[in-house]
């Protein structure tokens, strides 16, 4: 089964996109990515709103956020 990661962001977000393409480059279909909007939702905007780009893992757990960092990934898509 292909893990899933999520990507929250904002609509033109240069350093979102940035990360979204290491993060694609990286992985190499190993994981899936989901972008969604960090406003989507209160939690998200109040918790990650300032730390965009946000990585989460399948179970919502910040695995890293700003720029690409191979080493917060889990270690089977290091």
């Amino acid at each position: 089964m292909t893990p899933t990661l999520t990507v929250l962001s904002r609509p033109d977000c240069e350093l979102c996109e940035h990360l979204g393409l290491a993060l694609q480059q990286h992985l190499q279909g190993r994981a899936a990515l989901v972008w969604r909007d960090v406003d989507e939702r209160e939690d998200w905007q109040r918790r990650y709103g300032l730390k965009i780009p946000v990585v989460l893992d399948a179970n919502g757990l910040m695995l890293m956020s700003g720029a690409f960092d191979a080493a917060r990934l889990p270690p089977a898509l290091r």
